[in-house]
């Protein structure tokens, strides 16, 4: 999606806030957008708080800085909802890496095992998915299925081996990555924590397991925020998508953040490609016209929902996969 035009002397925060009031919309942004897209949102979170967010609001439109699947994940929640994304080709290489047709073959390969699938995926892959996972609520589901259930995980097999390896379970891994969290170099890293012996390191679990194997917290986007808060030092190290320094940065603008480094020793290089699609000119735009919205077969929706309801009521910990009732067998409709 081409940058918009003729947009010159807008004063477009101006513009966005009028047009928020005047459609009744919800801005809501992840972490990994663009500092300006995260101070004028109504709400910056991680997948799980966002989707919750989307499903409460009251709100006429959701307008979602974030990707395609997230903006689709508010679509299922809310379907009486307008969803618009700035750029409807902000996808995701973990959703790249999962085509329905490819895994609804792998899930034939494997009857008896149930789909524990990431949120970053496509809608018609939630629809072959059991429950859907996020980073911060993984464990707690997984915690929650029978430990003699056979599971399949995908896409991220970072993820995934970080959840197996953490829990001793035996998972079936899809053998997806993410682009940005690949990109870190142990090398590099470990040459920074050489220049700040004592700043730890917080790592997203997308991370390959040799920047887990160094790091002092792995968890959810959210939980790396919560652990800068908490650390007692004044320099931390974080290893994922860098935008989320600018959270940590206005809540402790006395501690010091440091983005882990790639191949070339900068941090800039782990910019998420697709979130950076995003920005104020096409948030503007649409809002102003509507577009480009989230449209969705119903049928899709309808069996996409299913795995993210199982995820909403298990993601707390009281319930489990056996309080979800009978599970419908698994049947390869793309």
């Amino acid at each position: 999606m081409e940058q918009p035009t003729n947009l010159a002397g807008l004063d477009l925060r101006a513009e966005i806030d009028r047009l928020r009031k005047e459609r009744n919309a919800v801005i809501l942004a992840h972490y990994y957008q663009k500092p300006e897209i995260q101070d004028l949102a109504d709400f910056v979170g991680d997948s799980l708080d966002l989707s919750r967010k989307a499903q409460a609001t009251d709100a006429d439109v959701i307008a979602f800085c974030g990707v395609r699947f997230m903006a689709e994940t508010a679509k299922i929640l809310s379907p009486q909802k307008t969803v618009i994304l700035p750029d409807m080709d902000a996808g995701c290489s973990l959703e790249d890496s999962c085509p329905p047709e490819q895994f609804a073959a792998f899930r034939a390969q494997h009857p008896d095992a149930i789909a524990l699938t990431y949120i970053n995926c496509s809608a018609a892959v939630k629809a072959l998915s059991d429950v859907i996972v996020t980073s911060s609520s993984a464990e707690t589901i997984l915690a929650g299925i029978p430990a003699d259930q056979k599971i399949i995980f995908g896409p991220d097999r970072n993820l995934g081996g970080y959840l197996a390896r953490k829990t001793g379970r035996d998972l079936i891994l899809w053998p997806g990555v993410c682009i940005v969290h690949e990109a870190f170099s142990e090398t590099e890293l470990l040459k920074l924590r050489a220049q700040h012996p004592d700043a730890p390191i917080a790592a997203h679990p997308e991370c390959p397991a040799v920047i887990l194997d160094h790091a002092d917290y792995v968890g959810s986007t959210r939980g790396i925020l919560d652990y800068a808060i908490a650390m007692p030092g004044d320099t931390l190290i974080v290893a994922t998508e860098p935008h989320i320094i600018h959270q940590m940065e206005k809540a402790l603008p006395g501690k010091t953040f440091i983005g882990a480094p790639g191949a070339d020793g900068n941090c800039n290089c782990n910019i998420c490609p697709y979130m950076a699609l995003n920005t104020m000119e096409k948030l503007y735009v649409a809002l102003r016209d509507l577009t480009p919205r989230i449209e969705m077969d119903e049928d899709l929706r309808v069996r996409a929902k299913k795995s993210l309801d199982a995820m909403l009521a298990m993601a707390s910990g009281t319930v489990g996969l056996g309080d979800l009732g009978p599970r419908t067998p698994f049947v390869a409709t793309v």
